[in-house]
């Protein structure tokens, strides 16, 4: 990322569409930032590049015969709604005359998601038909929801994830799903079931990560004889070449992920993989390391006590079930004393250097606040890792195998079904409960279509919650506009409520669903939401905004904010018909999408006021912070000005009324050292947050270059 330039403009009458975007990173004589030199490479754009590479069709009904006919489409969605609905919906969409705010946000579209000619020379939709394509894909023959869906991703206001806008409705497509989540057992047969899961889902175009932490550490036993096992390190290394080897179709870059336990003895050789030095046969490149911390590693910190290893083979034995399913806090002590567990032990707040050093190199690992994220978890069974960018926090059971690989017992993985809303729209459509419940249902059609039978794990896991992710995006750009300062007590006191209001609506939607349905999720009998005990916090105190600002966004808005009988009443409906879904929302770090829908990424701060990307052979391509302009400059510091303080603080008001986790990521100065990095962990941790994903330091992003993001969720 970079800063804008202090260069004066040069007097030019004729510019290229790129020459027009690269204006944006000079000032003009009056030393103004040229943002309508931007919205003019978007219309340049078109008029130069779209309009001449896009197949006419002289109709709708000839443009849908020849799709068809070519084997574009998948004709079942059309004969579910039948042409004249078709054509009904597009003429909605095209009246609408949507327009992209921005020059990246077209580039991307045509580059990334609409459909092409299988040469990939030319355009066979517009933004409009691909809208339109995807809303009637999701609605599942239901024709008001599929105007909904229309009128609310059109509109901007919500935005479905990569996999399931760039696939939806096409003949040739990979999935609808982000990413996936996999655990590997203490066994042969469970480590070579991994693999080849992901492998499968890799290839259908998803990010995968894997749970390390069961598998015994190097040097254990095998049948008994001693030193004879190889740890985790060889197991992550087959991964790497898995994912390098699968993607899908070349369209997006296999990634994956694995996650261990702080207390796995393998722990250290773990983190040496991402040090610049490592011996090449340890190193691993690629693949995106996590770390499981439970409290108990910082309380030893903190004492600057030894923290003790335990090996996932005996405490299997012990406790008779696997090493990522034993409380790690709640039974620390017992498992010292135990004589049958053989145990290490390191200095913890050595380990704690250790991930900081790492931090510094390469960005990871990510953390789990284990202990964090399953005190929050509203159902029944434990939380011991996350996914490929540490948002999606659910509750996973092991499979069992045959020796010829087949399942024996079929456990339950996880599917990440994303998409995100835009705050800033969301607030202006004045009718936050319809967006949300037009959003939640639009995510859960991705959960009921998708059944990846390579994997019966993840089918099994997927068809069981109805798992889902809504996220948001735009908080900066919202709160800019509004001019109000990101990680101010009126900025925190917006985020606090905004995520308070569309928990409510998640849940009402939820509900509806399964009273509509007659289905609630497996195990809601079980979980927090049938005892009564997650509405709590919300029926026993009134929640109201803290400022007389945010207050008056609201009213402004005219949404109203859920009060305490709310509560009430809503907790007796989901008690008396449940829920659809067993989780409801995630904040992924979103990329791509934050482009096409002129948002700022995820509810992070910016990383510059202009941002410089490098898109392929176009080279530098500039993006303006969304409702940026020369008089709101002030309300625009990046995420280095701001400091890691104040996006925690923010990230922990959104945090408490979230079921699962946020993308959170940490920006330092060039000047930080490893006791700073020490001290923000300190703080998320006591903050409540669940997860922490990559670690920035200002002098990474070198000149010229694009810092790597999540290749699953963030686009």
């Amino acid at each position: 990322m970079e800063t804008t330039a202090v260069i004066a403009a040069p007097d030019r009458t004729q510019l290229d569409y790129h020459s027009l975007n690269a204006m944006l990173n000079l000032y003009d004589n009056d030393g103004k930032i040229q943002f309508d030199k931007d919205r003019e490479a978007a219309r340049e754009y078109f008029l130069q590049h779209v309009n001449q590479n896009t197949v006419f069709f002289h109709s709708l009904e000839e443009r849908i015969e020849y799709l068809l006919e070519k084997q574009y489409y998948e004709p079942g969605t059309f004969d579910t709604y039948g042409v004249p609905f078709v054509k009904e919906l597009t003429k909605k969409a095209y009246d609408k005359k949507a327009r992209f705010e921005s020059f990246l946000g077209a580039f991307k579209y045509y580059t990334s998601y609409t459909l092409k000619t299988f040469d990939g020379k030319r355009y066979l939709e517009r933004f409009e038909d691909r809208v339109v394509m995807t809303a009637l894909f999701l609605a599942q023959g239901d024709k008001k929801q599929a105007e909904y869906l229309m009128e609310e991703i059109l509109s901007g206001r919500f935005q479905p994830a990569t996999p399931t806008f760039l696939n939806a409705g096409k003949a040739q497509r990979g999935e609808l799903v982000s990413c996936f989540l996999l655990r590997i057992e203490d066994n042969m047969e469970s480590i070579s079931r991994g693999i080849n899961s992901a492998l499968q889902l890799s290839k259908r175009g998803g990010g995968v990560a894997l749970l390390l932490s069961n598998v015994r550490e190097s040097g254990a036993p095998i049948k008994q004889i001693e030193n004879q096992s190889s740890g985790i390190i060889p197991i992550m290394k087959l991964l790497e070449d898995s994912f390098s080897y699968a993607n899908q179709l070349g369209a997006r870059q296999g990634a994956g992920a694995v996650y261990l336990s702080a207390h796995h003895p393998d722990i250290m050789r773990f983190l040496d993989t991402k040090r610049e030095n490592a011996d090449e046969k340890i190193r691993i490149k690629t693949l995106s390391l996590g770390v499981v911390v439970p409290d108990i590693t910082f309380e030893l910190a903190k004492k600057n006590e030894d923290m003790y290893l335990f090996s996932p083979y005996d405490v299997e034995k012990v406790y008779g079930k696997p090493f990522a399913d034993v409380p790690v806090t709640e039974n620390y002590y017992d498992m010292v004393n135990d004589g049958r567990i053989k145990k290490s032990k390191i200095n913890a707040r050595e380990f704690f250097q250790t991930i900081a050093e790492l931090q510094f190199e390469s960005g990871y690992p990510y953390i789990v606040f284990e202990d964090t994220v399953n005190a929050a978890n509203p159902i029944k069974g434990r939380i011991n890792m996350s996914n490929l960018c540490s948002e999606i926090l659910q509750v996973n059971t092991p499979s069992s195998y045959n020796e010829d690989l087949s399942y024996s017992e079929v456990g339950r993985d996880i599917s990440c079904n994303l998409g995100s809303m835009n705050i800033a729209l969301a607030m202006d459509g004045g009718n936050l409960a319809k967006t949300v419940e037009v959003a939640i249902r639009g995510l859960s059609a991705v959960s009921d279509l998708s059944e990846i039978n390579s994997v019966p794990s993840i089918v099994n896991g997927n068809n069981k919650s109805h798992a889902i992710g809504l996220g948001q995006m735009n908080l900066h750009g919202y709160l800019a506009r509004e001019h109000v300062y990101y990680g101010s007590e009126e900025g925190i006191d917006f985020t606090n409520m905004y995520f308070y209001t569309v928990l409510f609506h998640a849940l009402s939607a939820s509900n509806k669903i399964a009273k509509e349905k007659g289905e609630t999720f497996f195990g809601f009998e079980d979980s927090k939401y049938a005892s009564g005990e997650f509405f709590t916090k919300y029926t026993e105190q009134e929640w109201k905004p803290a400022t007389k600002k945010v207050v008056k966004l609201f009213k402004d808005a005219g949404i109203d904010i859920p009060t305490q009988d709310d509560w009430v009443a809503l907790a007796k409906k989901v008690k008396k018909t449940g829920l659809y879904n067993a989780y409801l929302q995630a904040v992924p770090p979103t990329g791509s999408i934050s482009y096409i829908n002129n948002s700022t990424a995820s509810i992070h701060p910016i990383a510059a006021k202009i941002e410089i990307r490098k898109e392929g052979k176009l080279g530098r391509v500039y993006f303006p912070a969304p409702f940026m302009t020369n008089e709101n400059l002030d309300y625009y510091q990046d995420s280095y000005e701001i400091g890691y303080e104040k996006i925690i603080d923010t990230y922990a008001a959104a945090t408490q009324h979230v079921d699962q986790g946020l993308s959170l990521t940490l920006f330092f100065p060039d000047t930080a050292t490893t006791r700073d990095l020490n001290k923000a962990y300190i703080r998320a941790w006591q903050s409540g947050i669940k997860t922490i994903y990559y670690v920035r330091i200002r002098q990474m992003a070198l000149e010229g270059t694009e810092i790597d993001g999540c290749v699953s969720c963030a686009l």
